[in-house]
């Protein structure tokens, strides 16, 4: 999709969380649509082996309060992909002052819409990640201009902590617990598809001001996401071992999570919590406005799997 149309000038985009899995993916999409992406960096040298030399690049770290005028100097869209998860234990606290900081600065500047992808679970009284998530969202939704709040549950791409956490245990375990709170439901979508639909927002007018519930057409248990891994990786799934609540608690399931993953250890321990919670979408009436058809599980897990293979992500 053209971002320009003959004569008109390129659109500004902002995107703080630029050099993450889902933001790098996102600048090299909008550039393909002719968008003159501005990136948030904390470090300019690390943003600029990551995006690239054409991506206008400005240094600010959200924790200090920054004033973000600069960047957000005629910008017409501005991504919040920011996730402190991992960063300490007040990463909830600072990530919503951020956004704050974040969402006033665009109002400031007249920014027409701000972006944003969370996770989908219970708005209030889940698991700490997924609250913060809506904390997060509702920061921006009453500091900045009109928000697209999307919502997803596991993101199945290379790099992802949560795809990390999956790949780990369905090629290292051979067996796991299966308490009753594990039978929860979760709708697990592409990393492609998420990234579609980001890049197709400022496109969407009704989009504008509403939340988006996003995933795949495979709503499952947790423990068959790891089995369908498991066999599209030409392995046996680990075997299941039925147990007692009080012996595979939130709690030990989540450090075990922790030792296992070969991503980061404490977001893993974090994302283990969220499992107790269903995380699939209840509202699909956001995403029908766009013209996106998500990829089954498996075919996302073999993109995945071609993009390791390859080196790329």
């Amino acid at each position: 999709m053209s971002a320009a149309g003959v004569g008109d000038a390129a659109p500004t985009y902002l995107i703080a969380g630029a050099t993450g899995v889902i933001g790098r993916r996102l600048v090299a999409a909008l550039r393909r649509d002719g968008v003159a992406v501005r990136a948030l960096v904390r470090d300019a040298g690390r943003g600029r082996a990551i995006l690239g030399p054409e991506v206008e690049l400005f240094v600010a770290d959200l924790d200090a309060a920054p004033d973000l005028s600069a960047s957000m100097d005629g910008v017409s869209v501005a991504y919040f992909l920011v996730h402190m998860l991992g960063s300490g234990r007040d990463y909830a606290r600072r990530e919503v002052a951020a956004a704050e900081t974040f969402a006033k600065a665009a109002t400031a500047a007249g920014v027409e819409r701000v972006v944003y992808l969370g996770g989908l679970g219970p708005d209030h009284g889940g698991s700490p990640h997924l609250d913060s998530r809506h904390h997060t969202a509702e920061a921006l939704r009453r500091w900045g201009p009109p928000l697209t709040y999307f919502r997803a549950a596991m993101i199945v791409g290379p790099h992802s902590e949560s795809y990390e956490l999956l790949r780990s245990i369905a090629t290292r375990l051979p067996a796991l617990p299966e308490p009753d709170w594990l039978r929860s439901a979760t709708q697990p979508i592409g990393i492609r598809d998420v990234v579609a639909y980001l890049r197709e927002a400022p496109h969407v007018p009704e989009s504008a001001g509403r939340e988006i519930q996003i995933g795949g057409p495979d709503v499952m248990e947790h423990l068959d996401v790891i089995g369908r891994y498991a066999e599209e990786t030409g392995r046996r799934p680990p075997l299941r071992v039925a147990l007692p609540d009080a012996i595979a608690s939130p709690g030990v399931v989540s450090a075990g999570a922790a030792t296992v993953t070969s991503g980061s250890p404490a977001v893993a321990a974090e994302l283990s919590f969220g499992l107790r919670d269903d995380t699939s979408v209840t509202d699909p009436g956001g995403a029908a406005l766009f013209d996106i058809e998500p990829e089954p599980l498996n075919v996302a897990i073999q993109r995945a799997l071609a993009e390791e293979e390859r080196g790329d992500g």
